[in-house]
């Protein structure tokens, strides 16, 4: 299964997709795709057309399925631009191309990269930051929390497998963060949306990320508790049985 996704992948383009990802996009190469857990990978991408970029936390990047009309978005949470070397903490939610990716993606293979865009601008909000979101946020969280040392940065995500999860954060050395176990009845919500009182009057600012649906159950909560936009970002990064979102 995996090496038929994998030629699938590499089927040779056509060639208004060629002509697109030459004119947009960087060709790349993976080098490496670590396992940390179960859905969790650690993909590294090499290329000479990645050191002539600049990247601040929160940008994402899309890569090509195949087809430079068929991309797929990920957060990289690192970016050597001396090397031409970035990191992807890919998770794989389900059977879709992006998930197939993050699984199967092979030492060698070459794909191509448009970007980095804007997402998120973390970079410019002062103070310290809360991250709120899910498996998909954790790349977030590692990018904000060691791009810059100095920021306080704190963490809370709803995950399916809190032992997996927490693997990936020791892994990426990853500590101020809080794992809440998702419930199908969606009532671990509101153990998200009580973690945010001690923030709330500390005055820190919130970047909320992750399912849509969570994103805006935490947002109106936020608004209740008088967080001026000022100290409230929100990018949703997926929904059911959508993509394109970011």
């Amino acid at each position: 299964m995996m090496e038929t996704q994998a030629a699938e992948r590499t089927k040779e383009p056509g060639r208004l997709s060629r002509a697109v990802a030459r004119l947009w996009m960087k060709p790349a190469t993976v080098v490496a795709n670590e396992r940390l857990a179960d859905r969790f990978h650690l993909i590294t991408l090499e290329g000479d057309a990645l050191k002539t970029v600049t990247w601040r936390p929160g940008q994402k990047v899309q890569i090509a399925m195949g087809s430079a009309f068929v991309t797929r978005t990920y957060t990289p949470i690192e970016w050597n631009a001396s090397a031409g070397r970035m990191c992807i903490l890919g998770y794989a939610h389900g059977d879709g191309p992006g998930s197939n990716w993050v699984r199967t993606a092979a030492p060698g293979e070459v794909c191509d990269v448009f970007g980095p865009r804007a997402s998120l601008d973390i970079g410019g909000l002062s103070g310290a930051l809360v991250i709120l979101g899910d498996e998909t946020s954790i790349g977030l969280a590692y990018a904000a929390t060691f791009q810059d040392p100095t920021r306080h940065v704190t963490a809370c995500f709803e995950v399916a497998d809190d032992v997996g999860a927490q693997q990936v954060m020791a892994s990426l050395d990853l500590k101020r963060a809080t794992l809440i176990t998702r419930r199908l009845d969606g009532g671990h919500v509101a153990e998200l949306e009580a973690s945010l009182s001690d923030a709330v009057a500390l005055g820190s600012t919130f970047v909320l990320t992750g399912k849509a649906a969570t994103i805006q159950v935490l947002r109106q909560s936020l608004r209740r508790r008088f967080v001026p936009t000022t100290r409230l970002v929100a990018k949703a990064y997926w929904a059911p049985g959508k993509t394109g979102l970011d």
